[in-house]
């Protein structure tokens, strides 16, 4: 569905996009994450026309975003960070204008525009002028426009920005509900959501792909992201003698907390010593009142990924 293929992008001396190239599949949601500055907003405007490359290729069920540009943009939804809107129009008048521009009959856009007015929780606000509106249900507006001519590509730039905690769960739902129907790039800095969402994530530092996979292909590749958390009755020491023997573990860091023993536990490279500590904790006949694993968060995988790209800048520099 969508084809990249070294996209560049220069604005004067600076490099802000340094030839990606990557594949969507139709029907993909696919989380587009990187600190501010990385290139994110920039791609995304070269992936919609909106922006020309420096050089490189774009194309959007087969059409060229350059060269067949119209075609291309017919089959794009696009919410940027940003919404422009017409502050004097009402939702409804802008929507059909927005309806107009896509060439949709009168018929069509009144069913659309009744349907996106629904999924989009802008029923009750139709007929009011976009200006007298929230900065949540203008962002609102901002989502419905996107989705009114049923395209099959959908590019959301932070479409939760705004909105309080219960809109935001509407508008993931939402996303959710779109899947399989459109091709979805979601750019976000909230991870929990692309998270969520996202059947496959690309990060982006500094212009480039650094990192890309499923949300959990990325968390288990975190060097030492993985712990292990049990609670026992016995000192601390000797927990800390006891399971520093457990093969597979690397680490071991007690506390104490009303009573009990509080362990955490580091384990070596793709070890799974869960069962040995059970079965050590048993030996030596201690109570476990608790016992879990935890796994690498999405925000770990973020922060270590950007921050060996900033260095590795910072050495190039040098």
């Amino acid at each position: 569905m969508i084809e990249v293929e070294n996209l560049v992008k220069w604005y004067g001396q600076t490099l802000a996009v340094d030839n990606l190239n990557f594949t969507i599949p139709r029907g993909q949601i696919v989380g587009f994450l990187g600190p501010n500055g990385a290139g994110k907003t920039t791609t995304l405007r070269m992936l919609t026309g909106y922006l020309p490359p420096t050089s490189g290729r774009v194309t959007l069920d087969g059409h060229d975003v350059l060269t067949d540009s119209l075609r291309a943009r017919a089959k794009i939804g696009y919410l940027p960070e940003s919404t422009p809107l017409y502050p004097e129009m009402r939702v409804e008048e802008y929507l059909h204008y927005r309806g107009k521009l896509h060439r949709m009959d009168r018929d069509t856009r009144r069913r659309r525009i009744d349907t996106v007015c629904d999924q989009c929780g802008l029923a009750q606000v139709r007929r009011r002028l976009i200006g007298q509106l929230s900065k949540g249900n203008k962002q609102r507006v901002g989502l419905a426009q996107a989705m009114l001519h049923e395209p099959p590509v959908l590019i959301l730039d932070e479409p939760t920005a705004g909105l309080d905690p219960n809109q935001i769960t509407h508008v993931r739902e939402l996303i959710d509900q779109l899947r399989g129907e459109h091709t979805i790039i979601l750019s976000t800095h909230i991870l929990p959501e692309v998270e969520r969402l996202a059947d496959r994530l690309m990060v982006i530092a500094g212009g480039a792909i650094v990192a890309q996979g499923t949300p959990e292909e990325l968390r288990s590749s975190v060097s030492a992201g993985s712990r292990i958390l049990i609670e026992v009755n016995a000192q601390p020491q000797d927990v800390s003698k006891a399971l520093g023997q457990v093969s597979g573990v690397k680490q071991v860091e007690t506390a104490t907390n009303d009573g009990w023993c509080r362990a955490t536990v580091t384990p070596k490279d793709n070890a799974d010593p869960r069962e040995a500590i059970g079965q050590t904790a048993l030996h030596h006949g201690w109570t476990v009142r608790e016992m879990r694993y935890e796994t690498a968060s999405l925000e770990q995988f973020f922060v270590q990924v950007t921050a060996q790209q900033g260095r590795a800048a910072t050495e190039d520099a040098a």
